[in-house]
């Protein structure tokens, strides 16, 4: 059959109906101005570099942390949030749609991390925590989104897991741990949500440039231990990372505003790892 001449594929996918083409907008490439983003532990690392960036992308972003906001503040409106008090994880949500609107997106970045061997004795209390605060605290956010965001059928929910969840680490066993069953919850949470208009994913970062990161370094403040990470350690056995470098908590942002924004309307209940092939 013969073509027109000047029309090319891309003219016939243009006006091939059954391919809806969300109008682009240049100033607002990933969708999300004016959306109410709420960020948990946002004080710091990841959860600081992904209220920046959903602030640079037009998104009202409330940053909630269990630290006084007074040191910290990244958002539109900041406040202080123990993610394990569920209680305070509702009255916190309520009281943002009261001052603010419905909150259409959630980057669940709180957590908290124990170094040590889990057959120490003194294990029991860092299993505990680890589960209190990454898991549970996990499902008391998503789920507190999770219905208000059902009720109206709009939402978008990435939880910032770990790549330690799917590979057993050294030191930070409970912590891995903590990390795989909230992904499994999120997950579960995504399939009840999936057909009501709200998407849940798991972000998996590898070794990432955060203060809960150089705690794991002989030397918190020297900026080599990142190099020394991306090496590899067999005694640890972790493997080197492709890329050469450890993630700045920019990189795992970028990825996150990705997963909230309508860029990511076909993703649901997947863990996205960013590691820079640390995983092959």
């Amino acid at each position: 059959m013969s073509r027109s001449r000047g029309v090319g594929v891309s003219d016939e996918l243009q006006r091939d109906p059954t391919r809806p083409t969300p109008a682009a907008d240049a100033s607002d490439p990933f969708g999300v101005r004016g959306r109410v983003a709420v960020v948990t532990g946002a004080a710091q690392g990841i959860g600081a570099a992904v209220a920046v960036a959903l602030r640079a992308a037009g998104a009202r972003v409330i940053g909630l942390d269990r630290q006084d906001p007074a040191g910290w503040a990244v958002g539109d409106l900041d406040a202080r949030l123990d993610v394990t008090d569920g209680a305070a994880v509702r009255a916190a949500f309520a009281d943002i749609e009261r001052r603010i609107g419905p909150v259409h997106l959630v980057a669940h970045a709180a957590g908290a991390l124990a170094v040590g061997s889990l057959l120490d004795e003194s294990a029991e209390a860092d299993v505990q925590r680890m589960l209190q605060v990454n898991t549970l605290g996990t499902w008391q956010v998503v789920s507190t989104a999770g219905r208000a965001m059902a009720g109206r059928g709009d939402g978008a929910i990435v939880v910032i897991g770990s790549d330690a969840a799917a590979r057993a680490r050294t030191r930070i066993g409970a912590y891995g741990a903590s990390k795989a069953a909230a992904a499994a919850l999120v997950r579960a949470i995504g399939l009840e949500l999936a057909g009501r208009g709200v998407r849940c994913n798991v972000l998996a970062p590898g070794a990432t440039d955060t203060p809960m990161q150089r705690a794991l370094w002989p030397d918190p403040a020297a900026d080599d231990g990142g190099a020394a990470v991306a090496a590899g350690d067999a005694g640890s056995f972790r493997g080197p990372i492709p890329i050469g470098r450890i993630a700045d908590p920019a990189d795992v942002a970028a990825t996150a505003v990705f997963l909230l924004s309508p860029l990511a309307r076909h993703l649901t209940m997947q863990v996205v790892t960013v590691d820079g092939g640390a995983s092959l």
